[in-house]
């Protein structure tokens, strides 16, 4: 199944999902924020014992790092091999220069390499505290999130990905359905419409944060 073009846009759209299901709990997690400093910092800690006594201490975050980092691999990889497999098949430029695709469509593997990079500066910012500008305090996101957005470049690298984020979902979500064969010629509108929405309220839910520093309302 790996070695065929279904095979491998079937990987490509199930991590994607995984994914995008994730970014909904992160967001739903991290505009806590807004509520102060006590209550995402609570939070913190609970995701800490979640499962517990079943789960150990830090399992179940282990457990989704872990599933999460094959979805982006497998992910990441399947993209690769079918972008070389497009360019294999048509070595030659098309004719028509205007193009057919949607901007979302064309800035798709461009999209994908940003967000691969983001999330390498992400985990090393707001992780492990390797690249943080403040003293970084494991488990108090409060404060990491206002020591991070209080700088300049802080606010650019975050924006910037999370508007290639929108882009990529805008495209992803709706080739997902068609891959896993949900689309259809009746629910083909309701899907792009579904798309459209996902990728604009978790862009618009990322972004507030950010903004939310810079304005004063996160402090």
């Amino acid at each position: 199944m790996w070695d065929s073009t279904v095979g491998k846009k079937t990987v490509m759209a199930v991590s994607g999902v995984i994914m995008l299901l994730y970014l909904v709990v992160h967001l739903y997690g991290n505009l806590k924020v807004f509520f102060g400093l006590q209550e995402i910092d609570d939070y913190a800690v609970w995701l800490r014992n979640l499962g517990q006594p079943f789960m150990h201490h830090m399992w179940t975050i282990w457990l989704t790092r872990a599933v999460l980092v094959v979805a982006v691999v497998a992910h990441a990889v399947s993209a690769y091999q079918l972008s070389r497999r497009d360019i294999e098949a048509r070595p030659s430029k098309y004719v028509h220069k205007k193009p057919r695709a949607t901007y979302a469509t064309r800035t798709m593997r461009w999209g994908g390499v940003i967000l691969g990079l983001f999330i390498v500066w992400h985990i090393l910012d707001l992780t492990t505290g390797t690249v943080h500008p403040g003293g970084f305090q494991d488990a108090h996101p409060y404060e990491n999130i206002v020591d991070t957005f209080s700088t300049w470049y802080g606010n650019v690298i975050y924006i910037v990905a999370m508007l290639a984020l929108g882009l990529h979902i805008r495209h992803g979500f709706w080739s997902a359905a068609q891959t896993l064969g949900v689309g259809s010629r009746t629910r083909d509108r309701a899907l792009k419409a579904t798309a459209n929405v996902l990728a604009l309220l978790l862009t618009a839910g990322f972004i507030s944060i950010p903004v939310g520093v810079m304005t004063g309302l996160v402090s």
